[in-house]
């Protein structure tokens, strides 16, 4: 093999197997110094940041990033915070709506499963409006939507937040209407039993692949998760409507809320 073909082989790669590659390095960074933080974190005594909705002591929405852009939303939800906390739930509406609604709690996929195979035939979109919760709650709901092929939606001043985006990334049309608040931030072990070291960092490690697997699975550009990776669990990072459209978490332009006139 001639010394050049290598580099003549590089250049063959196209722009999405380079932004994979790149992903994957980051990822493989971020472990390491995830492992070496919670290490400090453990011998310190203290407890891992964290979120949780369902806490009444805890706002319903975390702070947003102290540091870079977008600094908040631009409208508060709609729902009060005790329909916000409460565990999910599923109610049918017109015109084969499915508003899925509330804190994503342990038991949530199965509960939308059940749901999905009594009344499925009447399901075309899934529409959310939650502040978060179970990882893999949220990734059961989503592989379910896609399975489905059903659609996703978060309306005008509804709420997406920490885990709801995977279930919206599951639609195969995913429509944000104006003013729909869509936010990400870190995994985190949220049990109450406190994790060792390496408990907390075997968790972070493999849960953040099975996110990034299942994100880049459903045609979502690496750059959403990477906002993720980057904001502390106990922050949240809004997401603007550009980037929603960057990231191909919407299949379309966010569409204008109907006014009442």
């Amino acid at each position: 093999m001639r010394i050049d073909e290598p580099l003549k082989a590089l250049l063959r790669l196209d722009d999405g197997a380079l932004m994979r590659g790149a992903f994957f390095l980051l990822l493989s960074a971020a472990a390491v110094f995830l492992l070496i933080d919670v290490r400090d974190i453990t011998a310190m005594n203290a407890e891992l940041p964290g979120f949780d909705p369902m806490l009444e002591d805890q706002p319903v929405l975390p702070p947003a990033l102290t540091e870079g852009v977008p600094n908040g939303p631009s409208v508060q939800p709609a729902s009060p915070d005790e329909v916000l906390r409460q565990p999910m739930k599923f109610e049918l509406t017109s015109g084969g709506i499915l508003l899925a609604e509330g804190t994503i709690d342990l038991g949530a996929g199965a509960r939308f499963a059940e749901e999905i195979e009594t009344r499925g035939e009447y399901v075309t979109t899934v529409a959310l409006n939650s502040p978060g919760g179970s990882v893999d709650d949220a990734l059961a709901i989503s592989k379910l939507i896609r399975e489905k092929k059903l659609n996703t939606k978060v309306a005008s001043k509804a709420l997406c937040a920490s885990s709801c985006p995977i279930i919206f990334a599951g639609g195969v049309g995913r429509l944000a209407e104006e003013d729909a608040i869509v936010g990400v931030h870190q995994v985190f072990n949220g049990s109450r039993e406190r994790p060792t070291a390496e408990q907390a960092a075997s968790f972070a490690q493999s849960t953040t692949a099975r996110v990034a697997r299942h994100l880049d699975a459903m045609g979502i550009d690496a750059g959403l998760w990477i906002n993720a990776l980057e904001t502390p669990p106990d922050r949240l990072y809004y997401l603007t409507a550009k980037e929603m459209a960057d990231f191909k978490l919407i299949t379309g332009p966010v569409a204008t809320a109907k006014k009442k006139s």
